[in-house]
Parts: C-alpha cells; structure tokens; sequence
C-alpha cells in the first residue's frame, strides 16, 4: 500500500487539519508516513500545499516526484490545477467547486471546468454549500476531505477516529459536527 497525496488550497482554508487528520488516521492503521508543508502568504490569503506520503513500507522522502501524486485533494479549483503536474496520469482529482477570488484576473469558472473535464478521474463537489446545508459552514474541508476518503487507502473508520483526536479539545459538539461532514462527503463520493 501506498498513497502519495497533495493537498492544496488557500491559507485559512483548513488544508493543514486535513493533513494533520490523514496523518493520525495513518498512524493509528500502523502505516508509514512523511509530510511536506509549504505556507505561502497564508495570513492573505496564499497558496499552501502539504505533500502527504503514506505507505506499509518505510518512506524516504516527504516530497512528491511530478507526476506520481495518486490523488489531489483541494479546497479551491485554481489551487488544484496549479498542481497538476503533480499528477499521475490515472490519478484522483478531488476539489471544492467554489473559488476562492482573491485576485483580480481570477479565470473564469467555464475555464477551470473546461481544464477538469478532460481529467480521467476526477470528484468536484461545492463542499461549502454541503457543509452550510449541515449547519456547520466552517467544515468544508472535513467534507472534501469524505470526499476523498474512497481514493485515500485508510480505512475510514481510521479517518474517524483521526478526527475525534485532532478536535476532541474544542468539545464533542465539534467533535460530532465534524464527523457528520466526514460522513456526508463521503457519501457525495459515492454517489457522484
């Protein structure tokens, strides 16, 4: 078993939760791992990515050849083409649908779709509106990242527990409501 995955997104966004969730469900299921973070100018709204290795063998590396990345989960549309690259040609793209506009030349949304569609494998959910309609709007990330738990190679009642460890501090009313938008990603997954 291995999984290398990139994890991309806007500072603020919650990519590095979702790492560090991945990171306790990995090392709860007895696996290897090494990640990667670059913080770009996170407090305005930068570029940060997290490159995550994940294996039953030991790793050398935190970072990802080009175009070895089984999947790219990410929280904003542009974030995840600029990583591409990255890539397998049968890897799993798995993005949040709503940008995040924070410059002036933004492309347009026809655009970034034009460039998905002609990937092989590929999930595009709003995870902001799901988590909204759940009543929690601050987890669109643990919803992208239920989404992304079919392509990730952990069990998800590891994912589970993952994230019961990372916000039993704020009180198992987070605890509960991060759990439901785990749940619910993942069943957009399915069903997509």
């Amino acid at each position: 078993m291995k999984t290398d995955i990139i994890l991309a997104g806007v500072g603020g966004q919650g990519i590095l939760s979702i790492a560090a969730v991945i990171g306790k469900a990995a090392l709860e299921a007895d696996l290897y791992m090494k990640q990667s973070e670059v913080h770009g100018m996170s407090q305005r709204g930068g570029d940060v990515q997290s490159h995550l290795r994940i294996s039953d063998q030991p790793v050398a590396s935190d970072l990802i050849p080009l175009g070895s990345a089984d999947i790219i989960i990410s929280l904003e549309p542009m974030e995840t083409l600029r990583h591409l690259h990255y890539l397998k040609k049968d890897g799993w793209v798995v993005t949040n649908s709503k940008p995040y506009e924070n410059i002036s030349n933004y492309p347009e949304m026809e655009k970034l779709l034009e460039e998905y569609n002609r990937l092989p494998n590929k999930v595009i959910l709003n995870t902001e509106q799901i988590a909204k309609d759940l009543g929690t709007p601050r987890s669109g990330n643990v919803v992208l990242l239920g989404s992304a738990s079919p392509y990730i190679g952990i069990d998800f009642a590891k994912l589970e527990s993952g994230i019961r460890q990372i916000f039993e501090r704020k009180g198992q009313e987070i605890v509960e409501m991060n759990l439901n938008a785990l749940r619910a990603g993942k069943k957009c997954a399915v069903e997509h």
